[in-house]
């Protein structure tokens, strides 16, 4: 005998998906073919942020990429805005999600290391995007991601560990030049923050540990200090 509760939930699945079939964005279906395991570590990490984010109501993602894993971020937040500097990545999210059934507030182009924002935010956050911005450039791009956020919000930023670039694939590896170490990354950030919080990741799983077995870092940081 059939279970009305397995009918409610088959018939839930086929509305849905008569409304469109989610897809992967072009970058997450490159990891998705060439080492899909990396497709639930990022999205581990985007989990860790929505709930470090909880409640806050105007939110930005800097450095969103294909803007896959943004939708985990904005369950937990009231409005999430994102952002990245190649226009081929946001063309891909408005093309995936043309009804904006994310729920997003907005999606534009803008480079940190040349200017700050006309508007500010409660969080702003960055995920595999501060690896990437040369070492001459880190002190604007602070300066203006800091010069757009509010003066109680708070940052987060997460790159890989200096430790791990040897074990890092060609594909992990590519542009990272600015990574570092735990201890190196914490004493960088307060120069810029009264408060910065220190997490590790190895895989998909966040805890407090040792500092050079750590994969990647998380920084939650708060207090801005002045310009």
């Amino acid at each position: 005998m059939d279970d009305p509760m397995d009918n409610d939930i088959m018939s839930a699945i086929l509305k849905e998906a008569d409304k469109g079939v989610a897809t992967l964005g072009i970058r997450k279906n490159f990891l998705y073919r060439n080492d899909p395991k990396l497709v639930m570590i990022g999205m581990s990490r985007y989990k860790f942020v929505g709930k470090m984010l909880e409640g806050r109501e105007d939110v930005l993602e800097v450095g969103c990429g294909d803007g896959f894993n943004a939708p985990v971020v904005a369950q937990h937040v009231g409005k999430l805005s994102l952002s990245d500097i190649d226009e081929n990545n946001l063309e891909d999210i408005r093309t995936r999600d043309p009804g904006n059934r994310m729920g997003l507030r907005e999606i534009f182009n803008h480079n940190f290391v040349t200017a700050a924002l006309p508007k500010t935010y409660d969080a702003i956050y960055l995920l595999d995007v501060f690896e990437h911005i040369d070492k001459n450039d880190s002190h604007s791009f602070l300066t203006h991601l800091n010069a757009s956020l509010t003066e109680h919000g708070t940052v987060i930023i997460g790159i890989p560990s200096l430790e791990s670039q040897k074990y890092a694939s060609k594909y992990s590896r590519a542009g990272h030049v600015n990574c570092m170490t735990k201890n190196d990354f914490k004493t960088f950030l307060e120069t810029y923050y009264h408060n910065v919080f220190m997490f590790s990741m190895n895989d998909e799983v966040v805890h407090t540990g040792y500092g050079p077995m750590s994969q990647y870092l998380i920084a939650v940081a708060c207090s801005k200090r002045a310009a």
